[in-house]
């Protein structure tokens, strides 16, 4: 069994980084600088921001659908984030230095399991986890914030 990790499309976000704040506002959406280089991940590139790095603080809908576990929360995107990151097989470094909540959907949208992976043991519960043939895709979150990090399915 393979799996894909993938980032967020850069394109939804670029007109952001050139509203000004007003419009900003109006979105859910604020730009800041990182404070610190650990703990700003972005939801394109799946890395760290770096301190100083402009960032996007967003209100996104992760989990568009039409079943009650439809989600949103506030996600940071780095401007220059320019390629959707994709990992086949193997975790970001984000997902192995913290701890990543995984939640395991059907085909439908519903809620099948959930699992805590510690730092270091993402890749094995992503497996675990999809050892399941009704799970169709995971959401893992950051387990502190709760914020999404990235979507996670099968791949072939």
């Amino acid at each position: 069994m393979t799996y894909c990790i993938e980032g967020l499309d850069p394109a939804q976000f670029r007109n952001f980084f050139t509203m000004p704040k007003a419009d900003l506002a109006a979105h859910r959406a604020t730009l800041q600088s990182a404070p610190s280089s650990r703990g700003f991940a972005c939801r394109v590139s799946l890395e760290d921001a770096a301190e100083g790095e402009e960032l996007l603080l967003v209100h996104h809908v992760h989990h568009a659908v039409e079943t009650p576990y439809r989600s949103a929360f506030a996600i940071f995107i780095r401007r220059d984030a320019l390629a959707t990151a994709r990992f086949v097989d193997e975790c970001p470094a984000i997902f192995e230095d913290r701890p990543i909540a995984l939640r395991g959907y059907d085909g439908s949208g519903y809620l099948l399991a959930a699992r805590l992976a510690i730092a270091g043991t993402s890749d094995k519960t992503i497996r675990e986890m999809f050892a399941d043939p009704a799970i169709a895709y995971l959401d893992a979150h950051n387990a502190a914030h709760g914020c999404f990090a990235a979507r996670v399915h099968r791949h072939d």
